[in-house]
């Protein structure tokens, strides 16, 4: 899922954030993205990548849900809500992912039945291979200008290594 900010001028820097939405490391991510969001704006695109574990029986139904999000207009507004209530998905499931659709004024209903019919398996499939072929082994992984920094519970020095490489491929592009 890609941020929903205007066309990009090509040779933009893409970060995809190998996340899902019942992982609390990926909640303490959030802070960074949005300081990555602030500092470069539609300089950098923001691709939101679905990589649901195993062990978090919900998180396949969330990466759906957001895609959902994404067709309603609010992909990552829906993401950061999610993320910021890991625990109450956890205990509530696809009814707290309903509930959060309705709270953001999407047509909940709509996410009912997407979760129902399953429209939005592939990309979550596709993402999911396309990140276990790269070596994502964990939420959440970056990945940036064809450097994995790996996330897990210590997020410390990884929003700096990645503004590293957007300033690198930056000005690359301007030479």
């Amino acid at each position: 899922m890609s941020d929903s900010s205007p066309v990009r001028p090509a040779g933009t820097p893409v970060l995809d954030i190998w996340c899902e939405l019942q992982c609390p490391d990926c909640r303490g991510a959030l802070d960074d993205l949005r300081a990555l969001r602030a500092r470069y704006g539609d300089g950098l695109e923001l691709r939101l990548r679905h990589f649901p574990l195993a062990k978090h029986k919900h998180a396949f139904a969330a990466a759906q849900a957001v895609e959902e999000a994404l067709e309603q207009g609010q992909g990552w507004a829906y993401a950061e809500a999610v993320l910021g209530r890991v625990e109450e998905l956890d205990r509530r499931g696809e009814e707290f992912l309903v509930e959060v659709a309705r709270d953001l004024g999407l047509d909940a209903g709509e996410f009912d039945t997407a979760l129902i019919d399953g429209r939005h398996i592939l990309i979550v499939d596709a993402d999911q291979a396309e990140g276990k072929a790269i070596g994502v082994t964990g939420t959440p992984t970056y990945v940036i200008g064809g450097e994995r920094l790996d996330g897990g519970e210590s997020q410390e020095g990884l929003r700096g290594r990645v503004e590293e490489i957007v300033d690198r491929l930056l000005a690359e592009r301007r030479d």
